[in-house]
């Protein structure tokens, strides 16, 4: 099996698959104040921005930003920990966590129909594939 004309195989489909933005709308999902959002959700409003910023491996100039619009946005509030006053909490509004739960029923939606579109066995050997590529180290392999 030649290997590198598999992977070449691979890059056109991934390459076509992004130009009808059929990934790039999961990806954009997991990524800003989608990502931020679901961050604050998942730990029930006990983050920092630093948590935050090295969760995402991102400066904490860029999560100040994205934090800032989502407070103008009126989907999040800070709070200064009332047991470290020199740590901001952040958490969820109403408004942010319906949002959240909005956004995750569209994504479960298109998941949904992009597995059955593949049909029950290709849809199973997809997700036990993603869960290996999930595994794989790309250090172990330089």
């Amino acid at each position: 099996m030649d290997y590198r004309d598999l992977a070449l195989e691979f890059i056109e489909v991934m390459n076509q698959s992004h130009k009808r933005n059929i990934s790039k709308k999961l990806d954009d999902s997991m990524r800003g104040e989608h990502f931020v959002l679901n961050y604050i959700s998942e730990h029930e409003g006990n983050v920092t921005p630093s948590d935050i910023s090295n969760e995402m491996g991102i400066t904490s100039a860029r999560i100040a930003a994205a934090l800032n619009g989502l407070e103008k946005k009126g989907l999040i509030i800070r709070s200064i920990d009332p047991q470290d006053r020199r740590r901001i909490l952040i958490d969820m509004t109403d408004s942010g966590k319906e949002q959240v739960g909005n956004h995750y029923e569209k994504v479960l939606s298109t998941t949904t129909n992009m597995l059955r579109h593949l049909g029950e066995e290709d849809a199973k050997n997809y997700i036990r594939i993603m869960k290996k590529m999930s595994e794989f180290k790309h250090e172990e392999f330089k």
